[in-house]
């Protein structure tokens, strides 16, 4: 059986498909920079290790309002026949292997659908080369080729006023594209400084960059303090909507959510640290992590950035820290201006605390 291997990630709440020969790499977004005399489309470019890209706002590109950014929003560098190009996605999940079996070629609706009958969204279909059953997911599967050079569908061939404000991006007021401002201006200043040390990063040349043996991390916020889980364990980030609980279980263990037809088990790890449960809220966010065969979803407060560490940073645990808590830490880093726990994440997973039933929660 023939397979193709595909990036999964998502935008405005649908699964979309690129093939991963074409990923070049993944990163969350960070600061851009003004793009002059560029296509509608393209939002800015980023300094790559010493390569200029340009970035492409998936939704502008398929025709929808613009809309502004968060720090959850990823970018996914493709490269293909020479052209190296980002788009902005919502975020990215893992790869998938398709087989051809399981992909339709991009669906007949029974008419004939363009831009010129009014419909803009369907400026997006052009760069469909299939639909895919996986689970109980529909992934629409995008052509690179067209989605990075394809320009037909820059210009509506109808006049602007005669189509639908809100799938064109157009102003419901004045009838004009909404023109995303500066990216410097966008977001908290909180949210501005990452995005800018995130630029920072990516501009490092080859050698600058930290060595091979360099621990990628992925940032967390818990009651306020900062900790970092080893991104190879990492297996996506997630929000959490619905939630089943376990019952006959211990407090940290939070329930159960269905991550794409698999059932993953919901721990609060506070307890295992010595932090207080904040009582009145409702957990939103959770790091799916996988130690072997071990898979769980470690709730957290925030998701803030991912960073690079040199082994020989991370210092010893501060003698103030409890031998209960040792097994489950491997140190301190610094990250930026502030210092980050570094967690153990196969010690908290395979801990008695943890499990329920044989089964990690």
């Amino acid at each position: 059986m023939e397979t193709t291997p595909y990036l999964i990630f998502s935008l405005k709440y649908s699964r979309y498909g690129v093939e991963a020969r074409a990923v070049r790499e993944v990163f969350f977004l960070p600061q851009l920079s003004p793009a002059v005399e560029a296509p509608e489309d393209i939002v800015g470019v980023l300094n790559l290790r010493g390569t200029i890209v340009p970035v492409m706002d998936l939704n502008l590109r398929f025709g929808y309002r613009w809309r502004e950014y968060t720090l959850s929003d990823s970018v996914i560098v493709l490269e293909r026949e020479g052209l190296c190009l980002g788009i902005i996605v919502d975020r990215a999940f893992e790869v998938q292997t398709i087989s051809l079996e399981a992909i339709s070629p991009a669906l007949d609706y029974g008419r004939d659908v363009s831009v010129s009958q009014r419909y803009p969204e369907a400026t997006s279909r052009r760069f469909v080369s299939g639909v895919a059953s996986v689970d109980s997911d529909i992934i629409t599967l995008l052509d690179c080729d067209r989605l990075m050079r394809d320009s037909q569908d820059v210009e509506p061939e109808v006049p602007q006023s005669a189509l639908p404000a809100d799938s064109l991006g157009l102003s419901a007021r004045d009838g004009f594209k909404e023109e995303p401002p500066p990216f410097a201006l966008q977001g908290t200043a909180r949210e501005r400084e990452i995005f800018r040390s995130r630029a920072e990063v990516l501009r490092q040349t080859v050698q600058e960059e930290e060595t091979a043996d360099a621990i990628p991390l992925a940032v967390v916020g818990l009651n306020g303090e900062y900790f970092g889980m080893d991104l190879r364990t990492v297996r996506e980030f997630t929000e959490i909507h619905h939630v089943t609980p376990v019952p006959c279980c211990p407090p940290h263990i939070i329930g159960n959510i269905n991550l794409r037809g698999e059932i993953v088990t919901l721990v609060a790890i506070r307890g295992l640290l010595n932090l207080p449960f904040l009582t009145g809220t409702l957990a939103s966010k959770a790091i799916v992590v996988q130690v072997d065969e071990v898979v769980a979803g470690i709730t957290v407060d925030e998701v803030f950035d991912v960073t690079h560490v040199d082994p020989s940073a991370i210092a010893p645990l501060p003698a103030t820290v409890s031998s209960s808590d040792e097994g489950f830490l491997r140190g301190t880093a610094p990250y930026k201006d502030k210092i980050v726990t570094v967690l153990d994440v196969a010690n908290i997973l395979t801990s008695e605390q943890s499990i329920v039933d044989e089964e990690v929660g």
